[in-house]
């Protein structure tokens, strides 16, 4: 003859493990069980989901990436401004031994209204104030430097920096590369995509183009930047989307932003008189 179970053995499971004892009765006489992390009888465990809301729910999946808003960009962009440290460079890196005359002062850097046919309209005119930090710098590859850095914001919450300036270059891809140089060692910031030179087709220049990231408490941000130098002008930009500054660094279209550079330096790279 069949025993009942014991009273102090739990009915067995077939899926394994000990079937949890109900809790008191409903108010229509069923059994009821704890809402989350156990399955009624005679569910196996995998249907669970613990942390998902319960048994019988779909888990779910890491939270979507927030994008950054316009003010919380131009916070990263401008705040930091790495790009304005990394003009003295040269100096700094004990790299103004180079040999060779200056050029003729030819042309300067202007910090106009609007770029790129109207898309990106000037916020603030930072030459007088960041852009001291250029003149200041002493760099003996440079003469008679004067600064030109302006803010600009699109209609999408993008921000675009230019920060550069002008003057007689003894030489102008040292002070390229001393651009980005510069803006990969500032405090705070880390190279994620190295230096890479773009020719864009019909502007007659060499522009490189690097992506670092900087990190804070709340986020990991990333920075896309190209720059340019010639005999009278350099400069860097940097151009940061919503989308951008969360991305993977190396999904990053550095040849798109050279191009982009190379637009904005014809807007702003005037002859003299």
């Amino acid at each position: 003859m069949t025993m009942p179970p014991s009273p102090t053995q739990p009915p067995h499971n077939p899926y394994g493990g000990p079937v949890p004892p109900p809790q008191q009765p409903g108010p229509y006489g069923a059994p009821q069980y704890p809402a989350q992390g156990v399955p009624p009888q005679g569910f196996p465990p995998q249907y669970q989901q613990p942390g998902a809301g319960g048994w019988g729910q779909p888990p779910m999946g890491p939270p979507p990436k927030k994008s950054l808003s316009a003010g919380a960009i131009v916070a990263i962009v401008v705040g930091s401004l790495v790009l304005v440290g990394g003009i003295g460079y040269a100096a700094k890196a004990g790299l103004s031994g180079v040999t060779g005359s200056f050029p003729e002062a030819t042309h300067r850097l202007v910090v106009p209204k609007t770029l790129l046919a109207g898309e990106y309209t000037l916020v603030s005119d930072l030459s007088d104030t960041q852009g001291k930090e250029i003149e200041d710098t002493p760099d003996l590859t440079v003469k008679d430097a004067e600064a030109a850095v302006g803010q600009y914001t699109g209609k999408d919450g993008s921000v675009l920096v230019v920060s550069g300036m002008h003057g007689r270059i003894k030489n102008a891809d040292l002070t390229r590369r001393s651009i980005l140089k510069g803006a990969s060692t500032e405090k705070g910031s880390t190279l994620a995509v190295p230096p890479k030179d773009f020719t864009p087709a019909g502007y007659g220049v060499t522009v490189s183009c690097q992506v670092t990231t900087s990190k804070d408490a709340l986020a990991t941000t990333t920075l896309p930047m190209c720059a340019w130098g010639d005999d009278n002008t350099a400069a860097a930009v940097a151009l940061v989307t919503p989308g951008s500054a969360t991305a993977d660094p190396k999904d990053i279209d550095l040849a798109e932003l050279a191009e982009t550079t190379a637009k904005v330096r014809a807007e702003i790279r005037k002859p003299i008189g």
